[in-house]
């Protein structure tokens, strides 16, 4: 990967990542990750859609 660093653009696929729940608010960002959450918690507070890439509620 250093090799091939230079060459990449910023940012990352997340459906690649293995703990999302770690990486997740650095992968979206502050803004886009509170705002990941409010929908979560409106949508879904029982968090039923959590065997994907989950944001928890």
């Amino acid at each position: 990967m250093a090799d091939v660093g230079r060459f990449a653009t910023q940012g990352r696929y997340v459906n690649d990542v293995a703990e999302l729940q770690r990486d997740a608010r650095s992968i979206y960002g502050d803004g886009k990750y509170e705002r990941l959450v409010g929908l979560k918690r409106a949508w879904d507070p029982d968090n039923v859609f959590r065997l994907n890439q989950n944001i928890r509620p």
